[in-house]
């Protein structure tokens, strides 16, 4: 970053750039930078460059196994869960705002918005708007199958720069005895399982973490391993969250979030997110 700055001019310019300058404005310069290194660009750059970004190259999973698991996926949806299309981008923001995920990890674009990288996250967006404008307590529940990229690296089998996910989310009011946690945790599990065996995968497991003492109670009647050592995901989720395994991978992950209840400026606000790797699936 130094050396990126003295050859810009020097640091006072990331100051201009993150804080003096308006939304809009610092779109409006980077559009023009981005129109002035277009043009300077032939179809040859454009065709080197296709053939070495890791994010731009086709799926390695072929389409129709693809397919079929989306499909078989969307079989599991019970009555009531809404499947939405979401957009290929979300808000700037969408994923290190509301949990404590670092903006390098998403691929942020010049128009202040990034590249979906969890529909988790879009779907929570639009549960809090549907739960602002709801009437009743009825929860809001809503499924999507998105694209994503990540930014980040990884490295091994069945690791890809963008994938395919399904996503469930579930928000709605707390009812008090924890009862919104344990109804839906229960549903979420169960679509989860039906939904790897619909991909011809026999035997899902569950693996639940208590994060804290008080979801014993949701944990305990769940058709799950425990799994008290697991690490990842704390300090994301809130009192319960889970892993989903089969044929040998992890293929799910989930949990209670406060998003919802941040996003809505009300602690009564209850979240709940799951999401399938397709592509591992497929």
């Amino acid at each position: 970053m130094d050396r990126v700055l003295r050859q810009a001019g020097g640091p006072e310019i990331l100051d201009v750039l993150a804080e003096r300058l308006s939304g809009a404005d610092l779109t409006t310069l980077l559009l023009e930078v981005m129109r002035r290194r277009a043009r300077a660009l032939s179809p040859a750059d454009v065709l080197r460059r296709y053939g070495q970004d890791r994010f731009v190259a086709p799926a390695p999973v072929p389409f129709g196994r693809l397919r079929r698991a989306e499909d078989a996926v969307l079989s599991a949806l019970p009555d009531g869960v809404e499947v939405v299309t979401l957009a290929p981008v979300a808000p700037l923001g969408a994923c290190s705002a509301l949990g404590p995920v670092d903006q390098n990890k998403v691929v942020s674009t010049v128009r202040n918005s990034e590249v979906a990288a969890d529909p988790t996250n879009a779907l929570a967006l639009e549960a809090a708007q549907r739960r602002r404008a709801a009437a009743g307590p009825e929860p809001v529940r809503l499924a999507a199958l998105q694209r994503v990229t990540r930014a980040q690296r990884f490295e091994g089998a069945a690791f890809y720069a963008h994938f395919t996910l399904f996503a469930l989310v579930t928000a709605g009011r707390d009812t008090g005895d924890l009862a919104f946690e344990r109804r839906h945790a229960a549903e979420h599990l169960a679509i989860l399982a039906e939904a790897v065996r619909a991909c011809g995968i026999p035997d899902p497991e569950a693996r639940v973490t208590v994060l804290d003492g008080r979801f014993e109670r949701v944990a305990a009647p769940l058709d799950a391993k425990p799994d008290p050592d697991r690490e990842s995901g704390r300090g994301y989720y809130t009192g319960l969250c889970y892993k989903i395994y089969g044929g040998g991978l992890e293929v799910g992950d989930g949990g209670f979030v406060d998003w919802t209840a941040r996003l809505l400026g009300n602690r009564k606000e209850r979240l709940l997110i799951s999401a399938l790797g397709v592509d591992r699936l497929a």
